[in-house]
């Protein structure tokens, strides 16, 4: 795929290349590396699941359901998958049980799949040292999330300082996120523009759902090789139609064969086709996300042959009254 003069490659092309510099498939840095010297940046365009991460009872990380999970997952299309983001509960992990599971997955996938490790904390530091983990761990690129816990100070300013000495330090592609509906913090389009313009900073993962700012972004951007993912499942033909390149959708893990149909509806032309998908589509995932959030994103893949289970404290599980609620939301649109 040739975008504004610059080379984007797939995953399968990122694997042979990196493999004819010598490089294993273990570490993502190592092929990260010698494909930035090459002058060459990663290919996003695709649907990504942010995979849920098991627990056991007790609520530690349960390792073989996740490998079920796994094993379900690369029967479908995915461009890769986006370990350690929010539906991945990582606030609740702790470090290392954030790199365990990114190490798990990265054994366990296609090799032609790509894997993007959230790593974003609160300080620049310490999202530096965990972003070197996750490379280590086998990540093709990483996701920062926007600090926000002193949201007041986060400027434009704050921000870009934040992405750029985080990008200047990653042996990975860093993917900015956008996340407001969590952090309460929306990533400033002048901040994304000119993050834009760092040379390690490959994309945006925009889950705020203002798809006038997500054209925006584009056309501002479209002289680079920046590329734009949409965080939700319930604006991903919108997103498209707007000049995104794919999407990180919570429902993914759940009704993953669908949206990969979408995105190849939308990516074909096949817009009326497109319609109608996306519509049925619309009621689910704002069950799983906005309305009644992960704790229905585990009980969905539950009802769907994926192992969700329980959240980790202090998450609750759904009381009966939002299980049916749930339940009519996907039934109802021919999904159960």
């Amino acid at each position: 795929m040739l975008r504004s003069g610059a080379r984007l490659i797939s995953s399968r092309k990122l694997t042979t290349a990196a493999t004819r510099l010598g490089l294993g498939r273990s570490s993502g840095s190592d092929g990260a590396r010698a494909l930035s010297s090459a002058g060459v940046r990663l290919d996003l365009s695709g649907v990504y699941p942010p995979i849920a991460t098991p627990f056991t009872e007790r609520e530690d990380v349960d390792y073989d359901k996740l490998e079920r999970n796994l094993r379900k997952y690369a029967e479908i299309p995915f461009k890769g998958l986006v370990v350690q983001g929010s539906n991945g509960e990582y606030p609740y992990l702790t470090e290392e049980e954030r790199v365990e599971v990114v190490k798990r997955v990265r054994r366990s996938m296609p090799a032609d799949k790509l894997l993007i490790a959230g790593s974003g904390c609160e300080s620049t530091r310490a999202t530096l040292e965990l972003t070197a983990k996750m490379a280590a761990a086998g990540a093709d690129a990483v996701l920062v999330v926007t600090p926000c816990f002193y949201k007041g100070k986060m400027d434009s300013h704050a921000l870009v300082q934040h992405f750029t000495k985080v990008a200047d330090g990653s042996e990975v592609p860093l993917i900015l996120y956008s996340v407001p509906a969590n952090t309460g913090l929306q990533l400033p389009l002048d901040a994304v523009v000119r993050l834009s313009q760092h040379p390690n900073i490959v994309g945006l993962k925009d889950s705020g759902g203002d798809i006038t700012t997500m054209g925006l972004i584009v056309h501002k951007t479209k002289d680079r090789d920046f590329q734009v993912l949409a965080g939700s499942a319930g604006f991903l033909m919108a997103a498209y139609c707007v000049g995104a390149v794919g999407g990180v959708c919570a429902l993914a893990n759940i009704l993953g064969k669908p949206l990969c149909d979408l995105a190849h509806l939308c990516t074909s032309g096949r817009w009326e086709e497109a319609r109608e998908l996306q519509q049925r589509l619309i009621e689910p995932n704002a069950a799983v996300t906005r309305k009644l959030g992960v704790p229905a994103l585990k009980q969905a893949m539950d009802w769907f042959g994926f192992h969700g289970g329980v959240c980790r404290s202090p998450l609750r599980p759904l009381d009966q009254e939002q299980t049916q609620q749930l339940r009519r939301d996907f039934a109802s649109n021919g999904w159960l």
